[in-house]
């Protein structure tokens, strides 16, 4: 009923949804044939739907390249994972991935596990891409492994602390899909500098969202939040959950989100400077996803009471709208008009947070290429009666879609039986007169083609 309503409040989302909605449907049936390459694709949709939906914006052998480096890392994440359950760290600080050669059984969701007992078909996978792409996903796994490692013991408590383990999770990513890129032959290399704040940006973005998730999971996740700034506001990390705290709560969150921003403009120029439209889409989605959650946690307690996400409508309608710069300027210029929005000046970091935003600002009017697209994150008009109607007849299509694509090859074989049926009974004995026409045409031959074509249309 939630969509629905958001639906009917935004119904200029249904068409981006329907559209949506079908290409994730084409991508599960574009599986590979391949053994190695369908566990890939079929293990990145089901660690990262998103993700695996982003990616087909890319050309195929790019595409393939970044299935695996994702995979890759997600198995080095899980076996990090397992090495701080078992306490065992001097193993993690040793660790050498061998794309090859992976031995590591980890615990976690079972869809990790399943990754970690198949990886040698993602191995396999990896040893087909070109060299290119091998050198710079085993580069980086390796220098991600170890930066893992560095914080197995470590908290994060300073900001530098923040900014480091975040440069080792994701800021690394970052490194890693430009040389993609770039071995691509599509991309000039870009700076590490730009590429670490395109990871830094979308990972903090992550740590923010998700601190209740996080702070409830058992057994007991580690929290990444920096102690130099959570401490200002609480002596626990956990105190946030209370509601007597909420303003403090509050307080915090904007603190890290106005840190955030600090990102925004080296990831404008990042993008800016790709020439490439996949490559471009594939970088544009996430960065604009990222600003919007922003927007939707910044000065907003329900961070600490549940799931802050943007609606699905609209992040089918930003997907199927990103196309260009002027794109994503206008997406940032909005979202960050309303954080802007809802500054409180009562806050202890407003006017650092204002200077941020109105940077951002800046960067997208100065471009020259600025087009707001309305968005809407928050609007909601009244619609008529046939608007609905509209809203409920596209869902009924889909449906309707989905319904027929999974009847039509039971139908088919259906109707071919009962045709073999009326053939049967109206076939002549063996002692009917084969000069009979009817004998003529029931003849085993032709009763045996239909069959055939039969079983020919089944395995459609």
């Amino acid at each position: 009923m939630g969509m629905l309503r958001a639906m009917v409040a935004h119904p200029e989302e249904v068409y981006p949804m329907v559209k949506l909605k079908l290409a994730s449907d084409r991508i599960r049936r574009q599986i590979p044939a391949e053994p190695h390459w369908a566990f890939s694709y079929s293990m990145l949709q089901k660690v990262s739907r998103s993700f695996a939906l982003v990616i087909q914006q890319l050309g195929p052998q790019l595409r393939d390249a970044v299935c695996v480096f994702y995979l890759v890392l997600r198995a080095l994440d899980t076996v990090a994972d397992y090495h701080i359950a078992q306490k065992s760290f001097t193993s993690l600080k040793n660790l050498d991935l061998q794309f090859y050669q992976v031995k590591e059984k980890a615990g976690g969701a079972k869809d990790y596990k399943i990754l970690m007992d198949k990886f040698h078909l993602v191995s396999t996978a990896f040893l087909e891409l070109d060299k290119s792409y091998q050198v710079a996903i085993e580069d980086i796994t390796r220098r991600m492994g170890a930066g893992m490692a560095k914080f197995i013991c470590k908290e994060v408590e300073s900001i530098d602390d923040y900014d480091e383990y975040c440069h080792y999770v994701a800021g690394l990513v970052g490194l890693g899909l430009s040389k993609l890129f770039h071995a691509s032959g599509s991309e000039e290399l870009a700076s590490d500098n730009l590429s670490n704040s395109m990871g830094l940006f979308l990972q903090k973005t992550n740590i923010i969202r998700d601190y209740l998730e996080d702070i409830n999971e058992i057994p007991k996740s580690r929290m990444f939040w920096p102690r130099q700034i959570w401490s200002k506001y609480a002596d626990k990390l956990e105190d946030f959950k209370n509601p007597e705290n909420s303003t403090k709560a509050v307080e915090c969150l904007n603190d890290l989100v106005t840190n955030s921003l600090i990102h925004a403009e080296d990831c404008l120029q990042y993008m800016s400077a790709l020439k490439d439209l996949a490559i471009f889409r594939f970088c544009a989605i996430p960065q604009i996803m990222a600003i919007g959650t922003l927007a939707l946690c910044y000065n907003n307690v329900e961070v600490f009471r549940g799931v802050v996400k943007m609606r699905r409508g609209l992040t089918a309608k930003i997907i199927d709208q990103t196309n260009s710069m002027s794109d994503v300027y206008g997406a940032f210029y909005e979202f960050s008009s309303l954080i802007k929005s809802k500054i409180d000046g009562n806050d202890p970091n407003a006017n650092l947070t204002r200077k941020h935003v109105e940077a951002i600002q800046k960067a997208c009017g100065s471009s020259g290429l600025l087009n707001t697209r309305g968005l809407h994150m928050h609007k909601s008009n009244r619609h008529t009666t046939l608007l609905i109607m509209v809203v409920f007849l596209l869902l009924a299509m889909v449906k309707m879609r989905q319904y027929l694509d999974a009847k039509a090859s039971h139908c088919r074989g259906a109707h071919l039986n009962t045709y073999l049926k009326l053939i049967s009974l109206h076939a002549p004995s063996s002692s009917c007169n084969s000069k009979h026409p009817s004998a003529l045409i029931l003849k085993t031959p032709f009763v045996d083609f239909f069959r055939q074509k039969r079983n020919q249309i089944m395995m459609i």
